[in-house]
């Protein structure tokens, strides 16, 4: 049994900073691709950053330069640094972990960014 649990989101203003986590239980974690997707409000979930278990990154073009994806695997726990927020960054963000095509997510953690 895999469980995700995030922290960190909250309410900041435009051009400010949050910092994400994605505590992770069970064996699979360092083995495991780790990404963070986010859900806004009548939008379909889309990725923002994904890290490998060898820790190459991937970011979704509407977030790079701004956030920085990083893992811990002594401490079994994924961030995401997010900088320069946007109004638009405003969603819903969900922790996921792909292992040997099964996916698990965590129950997200809402992020407002205000203008």
């Amino acid at each position: 049994q895999v469980q995700l649990v995030e922290s960190g989101g909250g309410l900041v203003q435009a051009g400010g900073s949050l910092r994400l986590s994605c505590a992770a239980s069970g064996s699979i974690f360092r083995l495991a691709t780790m990404g963070w997707y986010r859900q806004a409000p009548g939008k379909q979930r889309e990725l923002v950053a994904t890290i490998t278990s060898g820790g190459s990154t991937n970011y979704a073009d509407s977030v790079k330069g701004r956030f920085t994806i990083s893992r811990d695997n002594a401490k079994n726990t994924m961030y995401l640094q997010m900088d320069s927020l946007k109004p638009e960054d405003t969603a819903v963000y969900y922790c996921n972990a792909d292992r040997l095509l099964r996916l698990w997510w965590g129950q997200g953690t809402q992020v407002t960014v205000s203008s």
